[in-house]
């Protein structure tokens, strides 16, 4: 008898030491405020929101005891317009919305970057390329975005502003993130198209499009940007951070673990991962399409303040109320979740 309540009182004690050098973190973090969310994205299956998917794929959001269910809508201004609506809570979307809706009273933050680049392409239908030397050269044109207001379609007006058009000098239709947006072009519907990987690439290797402008590298986006622009973001509404500080920190460590996970992958890793549909029925087309845009990552969460200041500079140039807006850039990025998920404060 002796025996066996030494042993229970040695265990005990293991147990004890045991659980006092486990992290601080583990011991004390509070459980989130929201554990259910509802998550709205324009174009999932876009590689400017690989994120998302990897972070959902690869069990991040579980992890961090969240349940989220995503809503995929044709274009990011969608999925804005659910988070301002209330049938979404938090939102995996360009990061020029943060901007224009402090611009119209309304508080929405990014919480971590996901790409720091667009990644968006503007090609020509093959077959127009020789009357399209230089964006002006689109007025009249009609042109496919991913959807009307999206961030496909801000760096379409950023780009003919260069050259003097209006957006209203050409035609904007929307056709979508996936296969639609392929077909449209192949079926001669479009003049042009602003849209993403993996499409483009495959209207690049199908030989039916010509590129304009390329904005998935450094290089690119200095020449046409000015630099670092940043792309995919989360956000939310203000007053849901503030209400809800552990279940934002939970969602920022979902993401920012997964841009961790993106710094080695292999297009292989990522091509297993998504869903084949994803694909768009070539494997070989889709690693193409990730070894292509993987430089628009970003790897540490933070978007840099000559970041904003060029996403904001971008607006101006084609949209008039933003010319007058006073707009405190500060007030669109909230850093201390990404900075705590790194282990920095």
């Amino acid at each position: 008898m002796k025996l066996v309540t030494f042993a229970v009182a040695a265990a005990t004690a293991l147990a004890a030491v045991a659980t006092s050098f486990a992290p601080a973190a583990a011991q004390t973090a509070p459980a989130p405020e929201k554990s259910k969310l509802v998550l709205g994205v324009g174009g999932k299956n876009l590689l400017y929101y690989l994120p998302l998917t990897l972070a959902e794929k690869l069990g991040y959001f579980k992890e961090q005891g969240l349940d989220v269910t995503i809503t995929d809508f044709g274009g990011g201004a969608k999925s804005l317009q659910s988070l301002i609506g209330g049938s979404a809570d938090v939102v995996t979307g360009a990061y020029e919305h943060t901007i224009r809706m402090q611009a119209k009273g309304q508080e929405i933050r990014a919480v971590a970057e996901l790409g720091r680049f667009p990644g968006i392409v503007l090609a020509v239908r093959k077959d127009r390329a020789d009357k399209v030397k230089s964006f002006k050269d689109l007025k009249g044109m009609k042109i496919g975005v991913t959807a009307p207001g999206s961030s496909t379609n801000f760096f379409l007006n950023a780009l003919i502003a260069k050259e003097g058009l209006k957006p209203s000098d050409v035609s904007i239709i929307g056709v979508g993130a996936g296969m639609s947006a392929v077909a449209a072009m192949k079926k001669g519907e479009l003049d042009a198209i602003s849209n993403l990987d993996p499409v483009i690439t495959k209207l690049v290797q199908d030989g039916d499009v010509v590129v304009m402008a390329d904005s998935r590298t450094e290089a690119d986006n200095e020449k046409l940007l000015g630099g670092n622009n940043p792309a995919a973001v989360v956000y939310l509404k203000a007053d849901f951070i503030e209400k809800n500080p552990e279940t934002t920190q939970r969602i920022v460590n979902a993401f920012y673990k997964t841009l961790q996970w993106l710094k080695t992958a292999t297009p292989e890793d990522v091509a297993k991962t998504v869903p084949e549909e994803y694909h768009l029925g070539d494997r070989g087309l889709y690693m193409a399409a990730f070894t292509a845009s993987k430089p628009m990552y970003s790897t540490t969460g933070i978007i840099p303040e000559k970041g904003m200041q060029n996403a904001l500079d971008m607006l101006v140039q084609f949209d008039e109320d933003m010319k007058t807006a006073k707009i405190d850039l500060k007030r669109t990025f909230d850093d201390r979740f990404v900075k705590k998920a790194a282990g920095t404060m």
